[in-house]
């Protein structure tokens, strides 16, 4: 399931529990993302599922949720 992916992968590059990564989490309010790991998860997220994120959908991902959408609309 790309959520439990995309979870698994949140959780080691924010490094939190995978506990407190939910749909509903904020990357950056909630689970305390800044630029620089957004970008690298990002990247990761490209070579995982085969996909190019376009930069201007990178800052419309403001959830968990809507990074398992956005994948999701890719596939």
């Amino acid at each position: 399931m790309i959520f439990d992916q995309v979870k698994k992968m949140i959780a080691q590059q924010l490094k939190v529990n995978e506990a407190d990564v939910k749909p509903e989490s904020r990357l950056v309010e909630d689970l305390k993302a800044d630029s620089a790991n957004i970008m690298v998860m990002i990247m990761d997220l490209e070579d995982s599922f085969g996909i190019m994120v376009e930069d201007d959908q990178i800052m419309r991902m403001k959830t968990v949720a809507d990074v398992v959408s956005y994948i999701e609309s890719k596939k």
